[in-house]
């Protein structure tokens, strides 16, 4: 018997069996689940298990929700990597590479496109209005999801403590977002693994309260596909070729042009991003605008809300913005090239290193993901780092509201801790008022995020047109 065959663990009464799903069916499926990807990682989630698993029945239940616990302990977005990984199981590699893909393409156009207008019309008016209004309606989003996050994270006094710790630590002490993860992590397995009750916090975004198909019932069926099973000679050739295909233009390019190039920079800091974005796009964005703005100078503070407006209004990962941050960071350094040559090239660059290790974490693991059903240890880590990220989004949304609220914020010493401090005197009221109202559509009365976004861009625009 082979090593795959010791391995590979089949459900008793079960055998994998040919889906009969052909691939043609399958890319129309993906492209029409990208088209709808908009909303965050839990309405990319709802949309996939509402056509995947309602829908098409290709996948059941369990399947479904295993592979997506899977995908949250990984570092990159979670939402992505769940469509490469169903992907990859219904058509092997090819059925991952376009699923994956297919996730990516329209934000990734469609965030170039708004990049573009926003260096060639960012001072007509109409434009400063659009992305004042936005500006104020992401930073509702970002304060709700604080909200709807710790309530399904924060479900006992333990993990209420985590969350408190990781605030503190990033906001008082600027403790880097990647040790927070890991600290949060090691204490969640160690729980976890120890059977403590407080660990045995379930993970996930809710999938829909109908009618369960089972595995057995779905096209797929509770077999193991026979390209599922685990492989270590495949994985080692896959992992090889996607840590080429990540690391080779790194290495390249800071070989060519140096370390202090922008594409070096971008090309560095983004693959060190890619390694450490447990949590979604929320969790890694205050570190990220940080960084952008104090470290490298590629934005301006209130630009990172200019580009995570784009990406809420368009298809696709929130994460996506990173591209706008690489757009701009070249386009401002653009050395001999054309700024928007630059731009581009900066964009493109942004959006290889923050994906290409997304395949790379699916197609090395996945195979082995069986072996992860009920770990309590990792089950354990996954609930301590998603209660963490509660308190890095906490930072988040204050380090948005201060720069979004105030024009002016200083950084003050107290009690050997460093704070932001707004000028009070230098209050932005029209941009107070339309957060509030803008929170009191999403907390009180459960306007969609479009409709929010869309009316705060109107409303801004207005603003701008009566001064």
């Amino acid at each position: 018997m082979s090593t795959a065959e010791e391995t590979t663990t089949v459900a008793p009464g079960s055998a994998a069996h040919d889906h009969g799903i052909p691939f043609s069916e399958a890319v129309r499926v993906w492209a029409r689940v990208a088209a709808l990807s908009f909303g965050g990682p839990a309405g990319q989630i709802a949309v996939m298990h509402r056509i995947l698993v309602e829908e098409k029945r290709w996948i059941g239940e369990n399947r479904f929700l295993h592979a997506l616990n899977y995908c949250m302990l990984l570092p990159g977005p979670e939402a992505q990597q769940l469509a490469v990984y169903i992907g990859w199981l219904l058509h092997r590699t090819k059925g991952g590479l376009v699923a994956g893909a297919l996730f990516i393409l329209p934000g990734f156009v469609a965030i170039l496109a708004l990049s573009y207008l926003y260096v060639l019309l960012g001072n007509v008016p109409l434009i400063e209005g659009l992305f004042f209004g936005l500006k104020a309606a992401v930073l509702a989003i970002v304060l709700h999801a604080v909200q709807r996050i710790g309530k399904r994270a924060l479900k006992n006094n333990l993990m209420l403590a985590i969350a408190a710790a990781s605030f503190f630590a990033i906001f008082f002490l600027g403790a880097p977002f990647p040790l927070i993860v890991l600290a949060a992590g090691v204490i969640g397995y160690l729980g976890g693994r120890a059977g403590l009750v407080a660990f045995k916090v379930g993970g996930g975004h809710g999938a829909s309260s109908g009618p369960v198909l089972s595995d057995a019932e779905s096209a797929l069926g509770e077999g193991v596909p026979a390209h599922a099973r685990p492989d270590i000679g495949w994985s080692l050739r896959i992992s090889a070729i996607f840590l080429a295909l990540w690391l080779v233009p790194v290495v390249a390019l800071v070989a060519a042009l140096g370390g202090d190039n922008v594409f070096s920079r971008i090309a560095l800091f983004f693959s060190q991003m890619a390694v450490v974005t447990f949590g979604g796009a929320y969790a890694v964005l205050a570190y990220v605008a940080q960084q952008a703005v104090e470290t490298y100078g590629w934005l301006r503070p209130g630009e990172m809300l200019d580009g995570l407006g784009m990406a809420e209004t368009t298809p696709g990962p929130l994460i996506m913005v990173v591209q706008f941050v690489g757009f701009l960071g070249a386009y401002r350094d653009a050395g001999g090239l054309a700024p928007l040559l630059a731009a581009t090239l900066g964009a493109v660059l942004t959006t290889w290193v923050t994906f290409v290790p997304c395949f790379l974490w699916i197609f090395l693991g996945a195979p082995f993901v069986e072996r992860l059903r009920g770990n309590a240890a990792l089950s354990g880590a996954l609930s301590a780092i998603t209660a963490a990220v509660v308190g890095v989004i906490l930072n988040l949304a204050i380090w948005f509201a201060l720069h979004v609220l105030f024009a002016t914020v200083v950084e003050t010493r107290v009690l050997g801790l460093t704070l932001d401090v707004p000028v009070f005197s230098s209050a932005n009221w029209a941009a107070i008022a339309l957060t509030a109202a803008a929170m009191l559509a999403i907390f009180r009365f459960g306007v969609s995020m479009g409709w929010v976004l869309a009316a705060c861009a109107l409303a801004g625009i207005g603003l701008r047109i009566i001064g």
